[in-house]
């Protein structure tokens, strides 16, 4: 974890690892701040047959400028709480982590 955002950890193995608290069938998908240590995320997709994940790699793809190859669920598939791998420098994700939130508090 880094010091200054307790969701964003180097990743072992290169990358990023972004805790995440996910809350599907919202009614627009977004960042919503963090919460009890995870970025909140918001989702339009329904949380069925893994359409709330698929949605939410694509999301996360989508906002860092990266290939959706380079996001991947590391855990909690089943879960609100999840964990994603993200091959990226972690000061790329920081950067956009502390964009989205200053426009969420804007």
């Amino acid at each position: 974890m880094t010091a200054a955002r307790p969701c964003l950890a180097p990743a072992p193995a290169g990358g990023v690892l972004l805790r995440l608290a996910v809350v599907a069938g919202a009614r627009r998908s977004g960042a919503d701040g963090l919460f009890d240590g995870a970025l909140r995320v918001r989702l339009v997709a329904p949380a069925v047959e893994g359409k709330a994940n698929e949605a939410l790699l694509a999301w996360l793809a989508a906002e860092l400028g990266l290939p959706r190859r380079a996001v991947v669920l590391a855990q909690g598939p089943t879960a609100r709480r999840k964990t994603v791998a993200i091959d990226a420098p972690l000061a790329q994700v920081q950067d956009w982590l502390e964009r989205t939130l200053a426009r969420r508090s804007a």
